[in-house]
């Protein structure tokens, strides 16, 4: 079963570093050049220049230099931690999703204490390796489900920011790690590139510090917890046979509820296809094959891509459910990448995790 501990964070001290709004960022996989230049412009200390410098190799000395400086402090004691994220989904429906961040032993998939659901490559883990050895810390989370309820603190948090319209809000928890997570089975979300990173830097290092890494568990029973799907926009694909319908909104409620199925958006017309049972829609997708595939989880989004001419097609799928994620992740199965899309992502640089606890 799962391993959750306490743990000693790093913590920006925003009497040196600044405000926190100026120093928090979205994960390094959602930030393009444009963003990561933008977040370094907000302060020399912003969390990018971490967790996507200039060099990773040498990543270690801003780090040390931080530590010296009294930019980053490191807690006396260890605790857990509670994170509550207010937004507004693509939805436009506003909910508040909250989860424990802690320490997690990074166990390999074979032992079943925690199970991933998407595949990975192996260009990410490299850069993020690299990352690793240098730092000897973890600093972004990643983002794991667990399958039942957990108590959330009362009383004003310590820390309370927005990010990108997404309040997040953090206490301090005295309390010991929860008994039911003792013996829970964990599902990653989100940060599969992350975690296989750990286990090949513990595998590299086999030091019992660097089994350990930060994560933040997210419990399924609030209603904060939404799946938002990731529609497909294709430059070129071939001819699809499919049922006609008017409309996409009248072809998304026609979708079959025990199979997989997708709505093909061409420039003039709209078609259903129904694919396999006990898949999510976007194995139906990788199966209709096409060139030059982007994702959005916007609906008008991916119409707008072919009504514009920027792409021949629009494959428009649904989210899948937890259970049908935790079903196949059980079975050993994986998705095809972008099949989930969880929202909003976990803030980086609310709290760091170096591998020496003492």
């Amino acid at each position: 079963m799962a391993q959750v501990e306490p743990f000693r964070a790093v913590r920006y001290d925003e009497r040196v570093a600044g405000p926190i709004a100026s120093l928090v960022a979205p994960p390094y996989d959602v930030i393009d050049a444009a963003a990561r230049e933008r977040y370094r412009a907000l302060s020399p200390y912003n969390v990018v220049h971490l967790t996507l410098p200039d060099d990773e190799t040498d990543v270690a000395r801003t780090w040390t230099h931080w530590l010296e400086a009294g930019v980053l402090a490191r807690d006396c004691e260890p605790a857990l931690w509670w994170l509550s994220q207010t937004y507004l989904g693509p939805d436009g429906i506003e909910r508040s999703r909250d989860g424990l961040v802690c320490s997690l032993r990074a166990e390999p998939y074979e032992t079943g204490a925690v199970l991933p659901h998407e595949r990975t490559h192996a260009g990410p883990k490299e850069g993020r390796l690299r990352l690793l050895r240098a730092l000897r810390a973890h600093v972004e989370p990643i983002f794991l489900l667990y399958d039942g309820a957990l108590d959330a603190p009362k009383g004003g948090p310590l820390v309370d920011v927005e990010l990108d319209g997404v309040r997040n809000r953090l206490w301090p928890l005295a309390a010991a790690v929860p008994v039911c997570l003792a013996e829970a089975k964990l599902l990653i979300a989100d940060g599969h590139h992350r975690y296989e990173t750990a286990l090949d830097f513990h595998d590299e290092d086999g030091t019992p510090a660097s089994a350990w890494l930060l994560a933040v568990i997210v419990p399924t029973e609030q209603e904060g917890l939404t799946i938002f799907p990731t529609h497909r926009i294709v430059e070129r694909l071939g001819e699809v046979e499919g049922r006609s319908v008017a409309s996409v909104v009248e072809g998304l409620a026609s979708l079959p509820g025990d199979r997989s199925g997708a709505v093909l958006y061409r420039a003039g017309s709209v078609s259903v296809i129904e694919g396999e049972p006990y898949e999510p829609d976007t194995a139906l997708a990788a199966r209709l094959g096409g060139e030059g595939i982007t994702y959005t989880a916007v609906l008008e989004d991916a119409v707008s891509a072919v009504d514009r001419g920027a792409a021949n097609a629009a494959l428009l799928v649904r989210s899948p459910s937890i259970e049908l994620i935790r079903e196949l992740a059980e079975r050993g199965e994986v998705m095809p990448q972008k099949t989930t899309y969880f929202y909003p992502k976990l803030p980086s640089g609310l709290l760091f995790y170096p591998l020496d606890q003492s």
